[in-house]
């Protein structure tokens, strides 16, 4: 075989996997069909961030006078969206230097799965060569979810990938959908003034999180003039006109909501068709391609790894999955002294980057009561934080859940500022099944957010200092 390794796409599942291959002294090649970094570093993770931080500055300025500064301007919407195109295309090349620090081939083109061990590639001109090797791992990632009533024409109807693109900033928006694509993109355009409305289907916004996260979110949101209409539906959208007519069944009867463009953030479908999984047999199940806990389908000689894989849909998984099949392939042809460790997938850490930002890992309160367990539950809201009064953001809470019976470390769920940098505390807590004693005897940095954790234990445990 001409290669030990070959990796269908370069998102962060693709590119972490074939490094880590590389560095286990397999053969290995990439085949990517437009940008080396996929749409994380190229549409998704990253840009959004790029994006996200020229409205946090936008809001610092409009809030500048209650920091005591003097301070105006006005946003360059089409500038916004340059820096953010550049911060992608600075990544992208980094992965291209990584490609080639690593020694591994990149193959751009369209990749088929014609036989064990043959990828066919197709490049932008037409040219066709197969690509053997032993090992195909599947990482074509996925894409933006289109509904029946919501089908995208990218100009009225986006999905995020032209919401971060768009040539001009639209007067209103309706965003359908309040996961993290939903809340990030309408916090964006709200803080630069666009109408932003917030259409979810479930009885709240973001839904996955914790329901005290959920009503906090919303709050903050209609705070800062975004309106959130949930247990909404919209059955059809109307694009004849100037802008868009969206019509939104709701318990009181339907409403038609006017806006320039829709955006459409219900999910992400796997990119699963026409890459040949038919053709060799591998199996699929509800839309992802079917894995071990090593990723391995069900036809040796093939593996599925991020978005297409039947684990949570976020970047840190695809590239710790990536890391675990290549070193289990690895283990197996002799190359590495052990089989890796398998994800525990209740300890996966998740991120939404809006304002106030939310992290959380581990049990909800209502998911631990379900579970079986009688629990501890400790709320420590961050007006009471020196750090976040001297940083002008009070708002949100830490919520930390033990089992009361072992002290376990069942989960936490933040909302606020900062957040996203302090979940790790618990990732690892966690991982290292520790217990509440351990972590309060672990002394805290003041002034600082992450202290706020330690508060929130104490308060679970009726020892609170700062309440």
């Amino acid at each position: 075989m001409a290669y030990d390794v070959i990796v269908l796409g370069s998102g962060p599942g693709g590119y972490v996997a074939a490094i880590r291959a590389s560095q286990l002294g397999l053969k290995t090649a990439i085949i990517e069909r437009e940008s080396l970094g996929g749409i994380c570093l190229n549409w998704g993770c990253i840009p959004t961030k790029a994006l996200l931080k020229s409205a946090s500055v936008m809001e610092y300025i409009k809030h500048a006078k209650d920091f005591g500064i003097e301070a105006t301007g006005q946003h360059d919407f089409a500038a916004v969206i340059k820096r953010s195109r550049g911060v992608a295309e600075k990544m992208s090349k980094g992965v291209q230097f990584l490609m080639k620090k690593n020694k591994i081939d990149v193959v751009m083109g369209n990749g088929v799965l014609k036989a064990k061990g043959q990828v066919e590639v197709t490049a932008a001109d037409g040219k066709k060569q197969i690509v053997e090797g032993k090992h195909i791992i599947i990482a074509t990632g996925g894409r933006s979810r289109e509904l029946p009533a919501l089908k995208q024409d990218g100009k009225k109807i986006i999905g995020y990938r032209e919401a971060m693109s768009l040539p001009t900033q639209p007067k209103s928006i309706i965003v359908v959908g309040s996961g993290a694509i939903g809340v990030e993109f309408g916090y964006f355009y709200n803080a630069l003034g666009t109408k932003v409305t917030i259409v979810e289907f479930l009885p709240r916004i973001v839904p996955v999180e914790d329901e005290d996260v959920s009503k906090e979110l919303e709050k903050n949101f209609k705070k800062q003039g975004i309106e959130v209409m949930t247990n909404a539906e919209v059955t059809s959208v109307d694009t004849s006109g100037n802008g868009v007519k969206a019509t939104i069944k709701t318990a009181n009867g339907d409403v038609v909501l006017e806006a320039d463009v829709v955006l459409s953030a219900v999910g992400v479908t796997a990119n699963i068709e026409n890459i040949g999984l038919e053709t060799l047999g591998i199996k699929t199940e509800k839309g992802r391609v079917a894995v071990d806990k090593y990723y391995q389908t069900n036809v040796p000689g093939f593996y599925a790894i991020g978005d297409c894989a039947p684990g949570q849909a976020l970047a840190h998984v695809a590239s710790k999955e990536g890391i675990i099949c290549v070193e289990s392939i690895a283990y197996n042809e002799k190359k590495f002294n052990h089989q890796p460790e398998a994800i525990d997938y209740n300890n996966v850490p998740g991120c939404t980057y809006c304002t106030p930002e939310i992290a959380s890992v581990g049990y909800t309160e209502k998911q631990a009561k379900e579970a079986g367990y009688e629990i501890k539950v400790g709320k420590f809201p961050l007006s009471a934080s020196g750090k976040a009064s001297a940083a002008g953001h009070t708002e949100g809470f830490v919520k930390v859940i033990f089992d009361a019976k072992y002290g376990e470390w069942l989960g936490t769920h933040m909302i606020g500022y900062n957040v996203t940098e302090m979940i790790i505390e618990t990732v690892v807590g966690r991982k290292l099944e520790t217990t509440y004693h351990e972590v309060l005897n672990s002394i805290h940095p003041h002034p600082t957010i992450s202290e706020s954790v330690k508060d929130a234990i104490e308060v679970a445990y009726g020892e609170a200092i700062h309440l």
